[in-house]
Order: C-alpha cells, then structure tokens, then sequence
C-alpha cells in the first residue's frame, strides 16, 4: 500500500522550500487533476492559503468546464489568479488545426515566457509527474531554465575527485532520503521549475483525491461509457472507455487497467520527439 501521507509530507517540503529559497515564485494550475491536487498540497503547507501567484495559461481551447471549475474555485480558494494569453498567437492565426506542435508552443509556452520576462519570476511550480511521459521522468524537484526555458546545465568543480569527471550537474544534487535539494544555479539561470509532485504517480493521485474529497472538473467521470484521464484543449483531447462515474470507481479501475494515461491526448504532439523537442523549449 502506497503511504499517502509520506508522498504529502515530501510535497509540503518542497513547496515549504520554494517560499525559503525565491522571492518572486508563482504556481502554475491548467485546471487538471495533478495541477489542483497540487494546490490542494500547497493549501496542506500553508495552512489553508497559498501564498504564491496562481497562472492559468488560456490558450482559447479549453473544455467549457475547465473555465467554470477555475472560476468557482479561484474566487472559493481565494486564489491570486492571473490569467495570462499569447494574443500574438491569434494575430497570427496560430491554431491547433495548422500543427499541435506550433500552437503548443506559441499559445502555452511563448505566453509563460513573456509572463516570467514581464514580472522577472524566479520559480515556477508546476505539477508534472514521472510517470506520465518518457520525457517527463527525466526531469528533477529543481530544475534550473535559462532565458529561453531551456533546460540550464550548470556545474561545479568537485572538492575531490570522484567517479570519471571532477564536475557535479547541480541540478542532480538530490539527496534521497535526507531532504536536500540543490535551489542556487547561478546568475546564468533565469529561474527555476520546481516538480513537488515528481514521485507521485496516478493511480497515488486519484486515491488521494478520494480521500480529501478534493473537487475535480467532472470530465474525469463517466458519461456515456466514456471519460477523460488527462484534459486540456478540448482539441486535444479524446475520451476513454470507462465506467467510472465517481472517483471511488476510477481508483478502482486504475487497479487492473493497461490504457496508458495520455492515450486520450493528440498523438502528433505526444509522440517522444516531439515531446522532447516541446520541452526543450520550456512546454511543461
């Protein structure tokens, strides 16, 4: 049995840490299943409130129920929401139906870099987990991006020598078990993302859910013999066989089924080089 409340501990940590370590950091919250339970932890580390900036990035193609859930729980949670767009995008008629890949990157992505630029964030919190894609199981707790969100390798000279290389990759410095994380990158570093879900995976979420009794957009339940496992832009996203029509009844099924999380997801934008080539560019 998976202990919840050691996952929860290890999370609470690290968003403790995030409002140690940074002065200007802000969450990030697409509205989905990991991104809510996330703020829902971060509720858990600051008793009650979260004292971060919360970013829903608008692309324009979300499901209807993705605007209503943000807007009853952002005024509920009393949550400082910034709502932020890539109005370029539309000026230039980027769409889903001209390329997944060009309308990730121009409506998610360039629309968070201008927002970091804009109001010099230097931490953002974002709710992925490793076992939701190849790309994303190599990511870190503490992940270091230069100005142009890609990944910022920073090394150090090592006290002694060690192994084939004098040098350390910072942002490897993880001490598993003892709770110390690399957070310093250097000035070459425009911020830093921060995974306080990273060891979670879904089936962990979902029996977590169940037992807050966390609000959830009501995709996730059957309708029709269908549902969403992972939502976004409505575009992207198809649903699955299922029968689950409460959540007591999707943990249940996470149990004995092969389906994998993101099938439901467009296929020309989850393939892995696309994937790997989107998060080389600071996708999340």
């Amino acid at each position: 049995m998976t202990d919840l409340k050691e996952l929860e501990n290890k999370s609470v940590f690290i968003m403790r840490e995030v409002l140690n370590k940074f002065k200007n950091p802000a969450i990030l919250w697409s509205i989905g299943k990991d991104s809510t339970t996330m703020l829902w932890l971060c509720k858990q580390a600051f008793f009650g409130k979260i004292p971060f900036p919360v970013i829903h990035i608008d692309t324009g193609y979300k499901f209807k129920e993705i605007y209503e859930f943000r807007d009853k729980y952002a005024k509920e949670w009393n949550l400082d929401l910034k709502i932020i767009t890539n109005e370029e995008a539309d000026k230039k008629g980027i769409t889903p139906d001209k390329g997944k890949f060009e309308c990730c990157n121009a409506r998610k992505t360039e629309a968070l870099k201008k927002y970091v630029e804009k109001n010099k964030i230097d931490a953002l919190i974002v709710g992925i987990r490793r076992d939701e894609h190849g790309v994303r199981n190599k990511e870190r707790y503490f992940s270091p991006r230069d100005k142009e969100f890609k990944w910022n390798i920073v090394e150090e000279k090592k006290n002694r020598e060690e192994g084939d290389s004098p040098f350390n990759a910072l942002q490897d410095v993880e001490f598993s078990g003892w709770d110390i994380f690399a957070s310093d990158f250097g000035t070459e570093t425009d911020h830093v993302r921060i995974h306080p879900i990273l060891h979670w995976n879904e089936f962990e979420i979902w029996d977590y859910i169940e037992k807050e009794n966390i609000p959830m957009v009501n995709l996730y339940l059957a309708k029709n013999n269908e549902r969403y496992r992972s939502i976004g832009c409505e575009c992207c996203c198809m649903p699955t066989k299922s029968k689950a029509n409460t959540i007591k009844k999707i943990v249940k099924e996470l149990k004995t089924t092969k389906d994998q999380e993101r099938d439901g997801r467009a296929q020309d934008k989850e393939s892995g080089n696309t994937m790997q080539k989107l998060r080389s560019l600071g996708y999340m």
